[in-house]
């Protein structure tokens, strides 16, 4: 779960109105029925008014307040979030697969194997093991140190949701460049160190050494050829009176030496490189302190991937390695001369005193925060600490590039922003479709008693209508939460886009040119061909109403194609978020004035629009991202040179036979005749909502007993015979509605049962492991809901 501050909230810019229109039609509702004498329908009815009332507040005091969200997971953002990565992260699902890793993983492991069953020994691998059944439990944990050959790493485990764990192995960054700099100091480049008199030796954090050079071997431990690997590096100093440091090997009237530590990777797992040299000239040939020894350690430090620069006792720059250059914005045709020089105003005095501070002989070492002026937004950590005994440097300047980090942590936000705002949409949308359920059931009824040309036909018909209106707008909420209810499809696109074709052109108008083209060789996919329907419809309006903006008086062409995809494309599209695989393309684009680059990464948003006041709800882009992503596909925004913008969707390709691939949605003919015999069984927790069932359903000719929970139902099956039919709802109070069915079928193994929910029936098939069971989703008519209990009836 994650708490999210006021700050992060959107705006109700779409559930207030919402709610609104919900209200005003209960309201209108009661008055007719007032006005025709039905005061005790009209007073559930002013009773739903106040609900409707009570949830407008409710959901305006929620974008106020902060909130608890359950986490669900957007693949495409993970991947681009693990690829950014410097850990190696991995994702295994509920049944211990790999779903997916990034490159660190790879690398580090040699391949792919699936955690907790890695190349890392037995020991690390229970210690993984126990680490995972605790992220069950617990929704995260820690492993502490693993050996990972030979090396120290953090690993953490994250649940997500309830069917992901992420694996992160923190440290990894680290361990390639000290891997890299231990070969290194053992190599050649050690020799040509120790040659001018650098002793340089890489610490672990546990104080002991992974590697050193030749000359430190030799002065330390008395022979360039013993084994310095593993001991305890402050053993080998010693400390005098003054402060002095010696090697313990050469005691008290040794040479003194000049420590230089040099932070060249981040962290408290990372290893620390440490140069030693001599104060006054040794044993060694070179001087110690001559050119030659301040060229070599600059020639280290040039090759680092931290950005360091040493400053002169005057505060100016000496030399800069390129990670510094890269990640301070130096401009190489004028370089600055005084670190000052690249922070914001406000920092100047700040950078100044510290590197004075440093200059005169201040101990230990400094962080702080400061803007650069290039990029100001962006705050960026300095270290500094004092450089003596390399020549005319006296303050060494290590800058950590945090922008990487800053623009992760902005994903990260935006991500659980969306988060948020798509539970509390799913949530209220579910309260409304009870409430919008009772309306349009009370509609109908009223309907059977009123004929057209009756004074109130008009009035009752209106109040549908705009009920049905706002449906829609909860059937949006639902696409964007990824809530709503599919019936997915095994179909070819050119079908999809043969059958919207006719209506799109009306759409266009007269002055926007349709231009169609379908590839070979399709693969079929697997969606709702409505929802798809949807999704095109949505992008083309959105393509027209670019054009006319950029042309008012008309002209423009909308392009629609349909292509296939292969993994070996994908492969050669390196791309972050599309995994490799199989794909039928569906790429819609314009010539009109394409978006923005600072609008174009908040498209997706709900509640963005850049159309003018109360000309857009702002949820049509992200229904659309909804629909797609539900539907297992990926969808894609970009600019075209020349041109204006374009949008290509990738669906998965769905491996059946050609036999089972629908060419056409195929609609049911619908039965004249709805009367049925039969006990049926209702269980709701809403009160208008049972009503409206029971009422409907006696009018039929069933035999309808009411229930207003699933304990009160389990009560009142022990005293009836066998109903015919169950009617539940899914999420009620007390008991919820699978688990009251599982025990009714206990007693009545083949009792057929019709679940009626808001929510999304994908989401609830996972709790409900029942046989012959259907599903009706709410907001429902009494006609919809007397076809599905006779289409199960006759079934049976």
């Amino acid at each position: 779960m994650a708490s999210l501050p006021d700050a992060e909230l959107p705006k109700p810019s779409l559930l207030l109105p919402l709610a609104a229109v919900v209200v005003t039609g209960v309201l209108a509702a009661g008055v007719i029925l007032l006005s025709i004498g039905d005061r005790t329908v009209a007073a559930g009815f002013l009773g739903a008014a106040v609900l409707a009332a009570g949830l407008m507040l409710a959901s305006a005091r929620l974008f106020r307040t902060p909130m608890t969200v359950e986490r669900y997971t957007d693949w495409a953002i993970a991947h681009a979030l693990a690829s950014a990565s410097d850990d190696a992260l991995a994702v295994t699902d509920r049944s211990g697969r790999l779903v997916c890793a990034n490159s660190r993983y790879e690398a580090l492991f040699g391949g792919w194997p699936t955690p907790p069953n890695l190349p890392i020994g037995e020991e690390g691998n229970r210690a993984l093991g126990a680490c995972a059944r605790a992220a069950w439990r617990d929704g995260e944990s820690r492993c502490g140190d693993v050996q990972v050959f030979g090396a120290q790493v953090a690993v953490r485990v994250a649940r997500v949701g309830d069917e992901s764990l992420v694996w992160r192995f923190i440290g990894i960054h680290a361990l390639d460049l000290a891997v890299q700099v231990q070969g290194l100091l053992a190599g050649q480049t050690g020799d040509r160190l120790g040659g001018a008199g650098v002793m340089v030796v890489l610490v672990a954090p546990d104080g002991r050494i992974r590697s050193a050079n030749r000359v430190f071997r030799h002065r330390a431990l008395g022979s360039a050829d013993m084994i310095a690997d593993g001991r305890d590096f402050a053993r080998l100093l010693i400390t005098d009176s003054v402060g002095q440091v010696r090697f313990e090997r050469e005691g008290i009237e040794g040479t003194p030496l000049r420590v230089l530590q040099i932070p060249f990777l981040e962290g408290d797992e990372a290893p620390l490189l440490v140069a030693l040299l001599d104060e006054e000239p040794a044993v060694i040939a070179s001087p110690a302190l001559g050119g030659s020894a301040s060229h070599h350690v600059r020639s280290l430090i040039s090759i680092l991937p931290t950005g360091l620069a040493l400053i002169d006792r005057d505060g100016r720059f000496l030399m800069m390695n390129d990670a510094f250059v890269r990640t301070a914005r130096v401009n190489s045709a004028a370089p600055p001369l005084y670190p000052g020089d690249l922070v914001v105003r406000e920092d100047k005095a700040t950078l100044a005193d510290a590197v004075r501070r440093f200059a005169g002989g201040a101990p230990q070492s400094l962080e702080i925060t400061v803007r650069l002026k290039d990029v100001s937004e962006e705050p960026v950590a300095i270290t500094i600490a004092g450089a003596r005994g390399l020549g005319d440097a006296a303050v060494l300047l290590s800058l950590r590039d945090s922008g990487e980090e800053g623009k992760l942590k902005r994903q990260i936000a935006q991500a659980t922003k969306m988060q948020a705002v798509g539970q509390l949409a799913g949530g209220v949308a579910h309260d409304f479709n009870n409430i919008l359920t009772a309306i349009i059931g009370h509609c109908d009824l009223m309907l059977m008693r009123h004929s057209p040309g009756d004074s109130d036909y008009d009035d009752i018909q209106q109040i549908r209508a705009n009920s049905n209106r706002a449906a829609s707008l909860t059937r949006q909420l639902l696409a964007f939460s990824r809530q709503q209810t599919l019936r997915p499809q095994v179909l070819q696109l050119p079908d999809i886009i043969s059958e919207v074709s006719n209506l799109l052109k009306r759409l266009l108008g007269e002055t926007v040119s349709l231009d169609v083209k379908h590839g070979r060789n399709l693969g079929p996919v697997r969606a709702d061909p409505g929802q798809l329907e949807q999704v095109v419809v949505n992008l083309a309006v959105n393509a027209r109403d670019a054009m006319l903006s950029k042309n008012p008086s008309g002209g423009g062409s909308l392009t629609i194609e349909t292509l296939a995809v292969s993994a070996a494309e994908v492969r050669r599209m390196e791309d972050d978020v599309l995994p490799v695989g199989d794909y039928t393309a569906l790429r819609i684009s314009d010539t009109g004035t394409g978006i923005p680059p600072e609008i174009l990464p908040k498209i997706w948003e709900p509640f963005f629009t850049t159309k003018e006041v109360g000309k857009g709800t702002g949820l049509g882009l992200s229904t659309v991202y909804g629909i797609i992503k539900q539907s297992g596909g990926y969808i894609f925004a970009e600019n075209v040179p020349g041109a204006g913008a374009a949008f290509t969707i990738y669906l998965p390709v769905h491996a059946a036979p050609e036999a089972a691939v629908a060419k056409l949605p195929v609609t049911k003919e619908k039965p004249a005749d709805l009367w049925g015999t039969g006990t049926i069984l209702v269980v709701e927790d809403e009160d208008m909502v049972r009503a409206i069932a029971e009422r409907a359903l006696s009018r039929q000719g069933y035999s309808v007993v009411t229930a207003e929970n699933g304990e009160v139902a389990l009560e009142t099956i022990e005293t009836m015979d066998k109903p015919d039919l169950l009617v539940s709802d899914v999420v009620m109070p007390v008991m919820d509605g699978p688990s009251m069915a599982r025990k009714v079928r206990e007693r009545w193994p083949d009792l057929p049962i019709l679940f009626m929910s808001g929510y999304a029936e994908e989401q609830l098939r996972r709790s409900i492991d029942l046989d012959n069971v259907a599903f009706l989703p709410k907001p429902f008519s009494v006609q919809q809901l007397a076809e599905a209990v006779q289409e199960i009836l006759v079934a049976k």
